[in-house]
């Protein structure tokens, strides 16, 4: 199973970015799906997830701003980033929380991690 993602770059401060991200491979299905972030010197937090189902969660520094979005058809999952802040920047890293086909339990498996990057 792989994650590809893509989609990161430079923006100036209030613009808007799209990531993308895509699992392959001999999937079963597909529970949760989102992104984390990893500033330098932070720890790795949660920016968003969706369900298989469509609910959706996000951190309180994006509500507002960030939508995640999947297409359960292509096992993808897409997060439309808006008025974009310096201290959005970071390493994006999709995930997907998933069950391998003929495996009985689900394991997390991460994508490459992208860079955003927000100039002021």
């Amino acid at each position: 199973v792989q994650l590809q993602a893509s989609g990161g770059g430079l923006v100036q401060a209030g613009g808007s970015l799209r990531l993308s991200c895509a699992a392959s491979g001999s999937i079963f299905t597909i529970n949760d799906m989102g992104w984390y972030r990893q500033a330098p010197g932070k720890q790795r937090e949660l920016v968003a997830s969706i369900s298989s189902r469509g609910s959706t969660n996000y951190a309180s520094s994006v509500k507002g701003r960030f939508t995640v979005s999947r297409d359960n058809a292509r096992n993808t999952v897409e997060v439309q980033m808006n008025s974009l802040k310096p201290e959005d920047t970071a390493v994006y890293y999709c995930y997907a929380d998933l069950i391998v086909r003929d495996t009985p339990y689900a394991n997390v498996y991460w994508g490459q991690g992208t860079l955003v990057t927000v100039s002021s």
